[in-house]
């Protein structure tokens, strides 16, 4: 007897409800093809009902004591490490990704809903007091209302904590729209979140492809939209939810570079490129994807060989060191770039096309692959290519690297290997990239700071997580007051602009 698939449900209003969509997909165990469960195409009328059911929760909970939002946060953050080991094995079934990363996927999510349960401080105004005769002016944060998040595959529970924790602290209501291709650990995080108190209406879940984007780019009762994912889709929403007087943050694409000098602790270095390269299977936006060799560095190249030979590739639930890409179209693409490097007169170092992974034939495995020589204007350079291929550069001196990596148009994140206090001050002062790493090759921070992906990886002024987005999710609302003495003369008309 065949068991039956479960369906993914639609979070409207407080209830978790069955889909009417006519459109449906499978999720699918990336190491096995097995499917996992089906998630429905959400319908305009459900996506509607989503943001109205949103709409009406905010008038309640725009008033909400920020100490009883803050509360619930507390909560949440003790479920989420309450559930850790379950969450995890969630996110590698349906993911890919190892165990020991799914865990780090949810515990930088984690960070964040901590951060959070903080937002009695962080939603402080200011105040002056006699700024003219009389005249007290202060600003207070007030929140904008729904709010939406779009969010990527490759980081099912960090992305999302991102967004809604944060918006829902603030005050505003959310329609969160997971990745499709892993949406179950998604959905065991929004359950947990109703646990901790999260009143009915002020987080809803709908899910869907394109259409279901454009209908919350659209609809006129959303005042922002966060978004994580390519720089295709991030642009078309940045310019769609615009256009309809939205804010967008959009966090996009990258091409992340290290630079390695030949002063750089070499055991150190190589082991980080090795892991910021092909850690995840390569399927990060702050992958390290490009190294820029300096000098002498360029004799490692055997021994990075040699360490990204003796990394394990494997089904996600036995914890190797990478799992398999996220889908058969995703390992079909990223053999594709590696054939395209080679037609175009890179030099293949290692190739991890033909891995073979016992007890999983029809996993979407690709091993680490490293080129060398590789120029600006091959297609394995110019194109994120989402996979665990490293690609390596040759540069005469730290001036030259610096110019290969400010050429890209992509500003995510960038690092610098070097035991030189001079030359880390150069390179953090020459370097156009939001995030930048001194001997760290994924300067990610933590949600004290704030993401500050920059040029081509971002479109929005105000990055997630961090002090940047409260300022996203709230309007400064500045009052200007004066008060009078009853026994105080009236004074005369005053028809100059001065308040003094």
């Amino acid at each position: 007897m065949t068991q039956a698939v479960p369906t993914i449900k639609l979070l409207i209003g407080g209830e978790f409800v069955e889909s009417h969509s006519a459109e449906w997909r499978n999720v699918v165990n990336p190491a096995t093809q097995e499917v996992l469960a089906r998630v429905p195409m959400a319908t305009q009328d459900e996506v509607d009902a989503a943001v109205s059911a949103a709409k009406t929760a905010f008038a309640s909970w725009k008033k909400t004591a920020i100490g009883a939002r803050a509360r619930i946060f507390l909560k949440y953050q003790q479920l989420i490490r309450e559930h850790m080991k379950e969450l995890a094995a969630l996110l590698t079934a349906e993911q890919g990704k190892t165990l020991a990363d799914a865990e780090g996927d949810i515990f930088r999510g984690l960070e964040v809903v901590e951060h959070a349960s903080s937002i009695g401080n962080l939603q402080l105004g200011e105040y002056a007091e006699n700024v003219a005769g009389g005249v007290d002016t202060y600003t207070v944060l007030q929140p904008l209302g729904v709010c939406a998040g779009i969010t990527p595959f490759n980081f099912p529970a960090m992305i999302p904590l991102w967004m809604f924790p944060m918006a829902i602290a603030t005050g505003n209501t959310f329609v969160l729209k997971p990745s499709e291709q892993d949406p179950m650990v998604t959905m065991r995080l929004v359950e947990l979140a109703l646990e901790a108190g999260i009143p009915p209406g002020v987080l809803n879940v709908v899910h869907g492809g394109e259409h279901v984007v454009n209908a919350l780019c659209d609809h006129r009762d959303i005042k922002a939209v966060s978004f994580v994912g390519s720089t295709k889709v991030g642009t078309h929403v940045h310019h769609r939810a615009s256009l309809n007087g939205k804010r967008t943050q959009c966090m996009m694409g990258a091409k992340n570079h290290a630079i390695v000098l030949p002063d750089a602790n070499k055991e150190q270095a190589l082991n980080q490129l090795a892991g910021a390269a092909f850690g995840a299977a390569g399927q990060r936006c702050m992958a390290l994807s490009v190294a820029v060799l300096v000098g002498e560095a360029q004799q490692w190249i055997p021994e990075l060989v040699a360490k990204a030979r003796g990394l394990r590739v494997g089904a996600g639930k036995d914890n190797p060191d990478l799992g398999p890409l996220i889908s058969c179209a995703a390992r079909e693409r990223v053999a594709g770039l590696i054939a395209r490097g080679v037609e175009e007169g890179a030099r293949l170092e290692l190739d991890g096309r033909d891995i073979q992974v016992a007890g999983y034939e029809r996993g979407n495995f690709v091993g680490p692959t490293i080129f060398s020589g590789v120029k600006p204007e091959m297609s394995i350079y110019h194109q994120e290519i989402f996979g665990p291929v490293l690609c390596l550069m040759a540069a005469d001196s730290l001036d030259d690297a610096i110019a290969i990596v400010n050429a890209n148009p992509n500003g995510n994140g960038t690092a610098v290997f070097t035991q030189s206090g001079a030359a880390a001050r150069k390179f953090q002062e020459e370097i156009d990239v939001g995030q930048v790493g001194i001997n760290v090759p994924i300067p990610v921070p933590v949600p004290l700071f704030s993401f500050t992906g920059s040029r081509g990886s971002k479109l929005g002024d105000l990055g997630p997580y961090g002090k940047q987005v409260v300022l996203f999710y709230t309007q400064t609302k500045t009052v200007t007051s004066r008060w009078f003495d009853d026994a105080a003369s009236g004074g005369k008309v005053n028809t100059t602009i001065s308040l003094r």
